[in-house]
C-alpha cells in the first residue's frame, strides 16, 4: 500500500465535517438522504467512478464517525479500497482541509501530485470536470472551476445602498473540486495558519494570499452545492426525473402457527404463544414485502432465489431476502420508492407493535419511515386465520427504474 500511496496520481480531498445548519433539520446535510441515497454517499461514487485510479481522503466532524460508516457502506468494494482512514476536521472549513492535508502528507502524498479539494455535498459531479479539474492542477498548480454568472451582481453598503456593478462578463461562480499540485496547496495552508488562522473563503483564496496565480477552468451548472431545503427538493426531484418507469408488484404469504413463544414480524420479534412454521424464521410479512420487490421488477420469487430446499437457509433472518431483493432493484439502477402492507391474523395484536415493525422495515430497505405503511386486520373469525391456524400477509411495493 505504500508504493500506491506515492506513485498515486492523483487524490480526492472530501470535506465532510461541516453541520449545513442551513439546510434545516434533520442532522448533517451530507449524510441526509437523497432519493433513498446518502448525499456523502452519492458524492463518492461519483468522483471515484469518475477517476478510477485515485484514491480519497474524507474529513469529518469527530461527533459523524457511525454516520460515515453508514455512508460508505454501500460503496463498491473497489470504492471502499481506496478510502484512507478518514481525519478529522477542525472549527472552520479551513481548518478542516489544513488536517486533511496533513494527514495526506503523513501518507507520503508526492509534492507533485494533483488534489482535488471537494465538497462533500456536490454530489453531482461528473467525470468530465474531474478530468479537467486533474489536468488544471498539473499544468496550472492551482485552478478551480468556475460558471459564468447569468445575474447582474450588485455590490452593496452596510445600508443596502449599491456601490458597485461589476462588469457581469468578468465574474465566475466558484465550484468545486479545486485542484491543486499537492506541495503548493500543503504549503499555503500551512503559511496562513502559522499567520495566526485568518479565514479564507476556499481554498483559491488560501493559494492567492500566499501569492500563488489561481486559474479558473469551466465548471458545470449541474455541478452545484445543496445548501438549502429548496436544493434537496430540486436534487430529489432531478434524481427522480431519471426514474421515469414506475413500476408496482404485489406479495402474498402465509405460515401457520407451530410451537414456540414468539412471531417474527417485519424483521420486530413479537411475543406469542405459538410459533409460525417455515423453513427460514417465518416471517411472513418480510416474505410477502420481499415477493412483491421481486415482483415489481419482473424477478421472480423469494422462493427462485432463496430455494426452502436448500438447507443454507434453514432458519435465516428473512431481512436478508428482502435486503437481497431492494439490491436487485438497485443493480438495475432503480430505487424502492414505497412499501404498503397487511398483516391478517386474529393474533397477535400488532397494533402495540406497529411503529417498530414500520421502523424496521424502513431500515432494512433504506426507506425513509414515512414510505413505509403496515396495516393490520382480521377475517372476523372466518377461514384459517380467523381459526387462528396461521398468519397471512399482503404486500405492495412500488419502484422505480430508469
Amino acid at each position: 500500500m505504500a508504493e500506491d500511496k506515492v506513485t498515486s496520481d492523483a487524490f480526492f480531498l472530501v470535506v465532510a465535517a461541516g453541520r449545513g445548519a442551513r439546510a434545516g433539520a434533520g442532522g448533517p446535510k451530507q449524510y441526509r438522504e437523497l432519493a433513498g441515497r446518502q448525499v456523502l454517499t452519492r458524492t463518492l461514487e461519483a468522483l471515484l467512478g469518475g477517476a478510477p485510479d485515485a484514491r480519497a481522503l474524507l474529513v469529518i466532524h469527530a461527533d459523524d464517525r457511525d454516520l460515515y460508516q453508514a455512508a460508505v457502506a454501500p460503496l463498491s468494494e473497489d470504492f471502499r479500497a481506496r478510502l484512507f482512514p478518514p481525519a478529522i476536521g477542525g472549527a472552520t472549513r479551513q481548518d478542516s482541509v489544513c488536517n486533511g492535508l496533513e494527514a495526506l502528507a503523513a501518507l507520503g502524498v508526492a509534492e507533485g501530485a494533483a488534489v482535488l479539494i471537494h465538497d462533500a455535498a456536490r454530489p453531482f459531479v461528473r467525470p468530465e470536470l474531474i478530468a479537467r479539474a486533474r489536468a488544471a492542477a498539473h499544468e496550472k498548480g492551482a485552478a478551480i472551476p468556475g460558471i459564468a454568472v447569468i445575474d447582474t451582481i450588485k455590490q452593496v453598503a452596510e445600508d443596502w445602498r449599491i456601490v458597485d456593478t461589476p462588469e457581469r462578463a468578468a465574474l465566475r461562480a466558484a465550484q468545486t473540486p479545486q485542484a491543486f499540485r499537492f506541495g503548493l496547496i500543503l504549503a499555503a495552508h500551512r503559511a496562513v495558519r502559522a499567520d495566526g488562522g485568518r479565514e479564507l473563503t476556499d481554498d483559491a483564496a488560501v493559494a492567492e494570499w500566499a501569492g500563488h496565480c489561481v486559474f479558473v477552468f469551466p465548471g458545470e451548472a449541474e455541478n452545484v452545492k445543496l445548501t438549502t431545503p429548496d436544493d434537496f427538493f430540486r436534487a430529489e426531484a432531478k434524481l427522480l426525473e431519471n426514474l421515469p418507469d414506475i413500476r408496482t408488484g404485489q406479495g402474498f404469504d402465509v405460515h401457520a402457527f407451530g410451537d414456540g413463544d414468539h412471531v417474527w414480524l417485519g424483521g420486530v420479534k413479537v411475543p406469542h404463544d405459538h410459533g409460525l412454521v417455515g423453513h427460514s424464521d417465518a416471517d411472513v410479512l418480510l416474505h410477502a414485502i420481499t415477493d412483491a420487490v421481486l415482483g415489481a421488477i419482473a424477478d421472480g420469487d423469494i422462493g427462485a432465489h432463496f430455494p426452502p430446499s436448500d438447507p443454507q437457509w434453514r432458519g435465516a433472518s428473512s431481512d436478508r431476502f428482502l435486503r437481497h431483493a431492494v439490491e436487485r432493484v438497485a443493480a438495475r439502477g432503480g430505487k424502492l420508492a414505497h412499501i404498503d402492507a397487511t398483516l391478517i391474523c386474529e393474533r397477535p395484536k400488532v397494533g402495540p407493535h406497529r411503529e417498530a415493525i414500520r421502523a424496521r422495515i424502513a431500515e432494512i430497505a433504506q426507506l425513509p419511515l414515512d414510505r413505509v405503511a403496515v396495516k393490520a386486520t382480521t377475517t372476523e373469525r372466518l377461514g384459517f386465520t380467523g381459526r387462528q391456524e396461521g398468519i397471512a400477509a399482503l404486500a405492495m411495493a412500488t419502484v422505480r427504474l430508469p
